[in-house]
Order: C-alpha cells, then structure tokens, then sequence
C-alpha cells in the first residue's frame, strides 16, 4: 500500500502505533484519531508526518473530522480486554459498539472503499475444537467478547448494504514494543514488567491453559495485507497457530533468571478461556497471512525493549 490516504482510530497505543509506523514506511498520508486514554503521545512522536485529531470515536464530531479525504480506514480504537469490560461494561459497549457505527457512518458518508477492524478471539469463548477455525461455534463469556462480536457483524453488514469493504481481524494473545503493563494488561508485559521490578509472577489458576501468542509485526502485516486485498470482505484469525502453556511461557520470559524470579499462583480468573489456539489457514488464503516471528525471539526482542524503557523511567 503507497500513497494512500489513511485514518487509523487507536493510532497512539501499542498496535495502532506499530501500524503507523509501517503505513509511513510505505509513504502513506496518515492521519490518526486518538483520545490518549491509553494509547501514549510518544508513541508518536517519531512521526512528526502524521495528522492527528484529538477526540474519541464516541464524538461524533471528532470522527467526521478525522475522516475526511480517507481512502482506507484502520479502526483499532477499543476498551480492550475481559477484565475491563467486566469491571465497566456500558463503558465498554460504548466506546465499541456506538464507536464503530460513529466511524462506520462517518466512513460511509466521506466514500471509504475499505475499513479494516480489529476483533478478537474473545468472541468464541471456551474452547470447543482446537485449533479455532472461523466457523467455530461463538459463546462469548465477557461483555467484552460481546461488544467485539456486534463490531463485527456492524461492519460485515455495512459492507453488505453499502460501497465499502470490510475486513474484521480477530486478534489472538498480541504482543511487542509498546506495549505497557497495567492492571487490564496482557499476560507478557505484565510478567516481563513484574520479573524486571523484582516482583513475584502471579498465575491465575495451574499455569497448565493455553495461549496463541502473535507479534505485532505479523498484527501489522495482517492489517495492511487486509486493506491490499481487493474484493474480500469477511472476518478472520490472527495469530500464530501455535500454541504454549502459561507455565512455559514464564520459563521463556525469565530464562536466566529462573532462581531470581518468584513465581506465584492464585485463584482462576472469571472470564479467562481454559485453551486457545488459531487455525490462521483461511487467513492466509484469503489475505496472504504468514506469520513470521517466533515466540522466543520475539520475547527476546520485547524484554530488551522494557529494558531500556525501565531504565529510561528511573
């Protein structure tokens, strides 16, 4: 994708912010909508090219604003996680329901040819065949996973009744540079952050589930292959078809470390899956997803960059 005009919802935090900095690569005319609620301004601050409007997809107002001369849209401006829907859910069906119809309608008016949003394997709940294929039956077990799979089908039914195309990206566990831990974070940060801190590592249950962890490199490339692929419309899983158990996964983050590191075990959390694990093969066929990074070398490449960002705190 080249010369392309671009808005990307959520462009501040960890995704959007790794997506930008692709887009630009590729000299694209960015412009990003953002609330700063939890996505970071130094995200940013590399791209002094980038337009930015600052509001949130509630605002009305701010969408259309943010959308006008768009060609392509990217929305990944969310209330993410199980956790966060379930302490605030009206906060949650807000920002990701009205949102989206807010940057969906706005996108239909400026004559959008393609919007690509980012879902999650949240919406199948517990797993009942492995690996997951989009077929899979959809239980959703969080309002969270409720919200995402109303985004989805708002967006798949607009590409039905309107000149526009559609694509929904279930994102399976991510993780990368920039993205930070706190309390409604996910499972790597929180631990790379804790080991570094000197702080014990808590599991929530036997440490024996299950996840398909995916680099934000491969998210970015499933996105912008996404908004490549003319014609298709449809909702796929994005991840990496493998899978590692919560127990190796802190032996891959602590390797060196494993007698410094105390690690800590509680009670199951509600709304947590027990096993999850993609089947990314209609992905690939559809938009040419191949995942190309590792989990080991991408733990590698994350706990060095929360390394310097530690260093850079104190």
């Amino acid at each position: 994708m080249k010369n392309t005009k671009i808005l990307v919802t959520g462009g501040a935090g960890f995704i959007g912010s790794n997506l930008v900095k692709q887009l630009l690569k590729e000299e694209n005319s960015v412009t990003i909508l953002d609330n700063f609620f939890s996505g970071y301004r130094s995200n940013l601050d590399p791209f002094q090219q980038v337009h930015i409007v600052e509001g949130d997809v509630r605002d009305k107002a701010a969408v259309e604003l943010a959308m006008r001369g768009a060609e392509v849209v990217f929305h990944l401006a969310a209330s993410v996680g199980n956790k966060r829907s379930i302490d605030n859910p009206i906060t949650d069906a807000e920002i990701n329901v009205l949102g989206t119809i807010n940057v969906l309608e706005a996108a239909r008016k400026e004559g959008v040819r393609k919007i690509v949003t980012s879902s999650s394997a949240g919406i199948f709940g517990e797993l009942k065949t492995m690996p997951i294929k989009e077929d899979h039956p959809i239980e959703p077990d969080s309002p969270y996973g409720c919200t995402k799979l109303c985004e989805e089908k708002l967006c798949l039914s607009y590409a039905k009744l309107y000149d526009i195309e559609a694509v929904c990206l279930r994102y399976f566990n991510v993780y990368g540079p920039n993205q930070r831990f706190d309390a409604y974070g996910n499972v790597i940060p929180i631990f790379v952050f804790r080991m570094l801190r000197n702080e014990p590592l808590i599991i929530f249950g036997d440490g024996e589930q299950t996840r398909d962890f995916v680099h934000v490199d491969d998210v970015v490339l499933a996105n912008i292959n996404a908004a490549d692929s003319i014609g298709v419309s449809g909702a796929y899983n994005i991840a990496s078809g493998t899978s590692v158990t919560i127990n190796s996964l802190v032996n891959l983050i602590t390797k060196g470390n494993n007698n410094l590191v105390r690690v800590e075990y509680g009670p199951e959390r509600a709304g947590d899956v027990r096993h999850s694990l993609a089947d990314i093969s209609l992905a690939r066929q559809k938009i040419n997803y191949i995942p190309k990074t590792d989990l080991e070398s991408g733990i590698d490449e994350y706990v060095k960059w929360a390394q310097n960002l530690v260093l850079d705190l104190k």
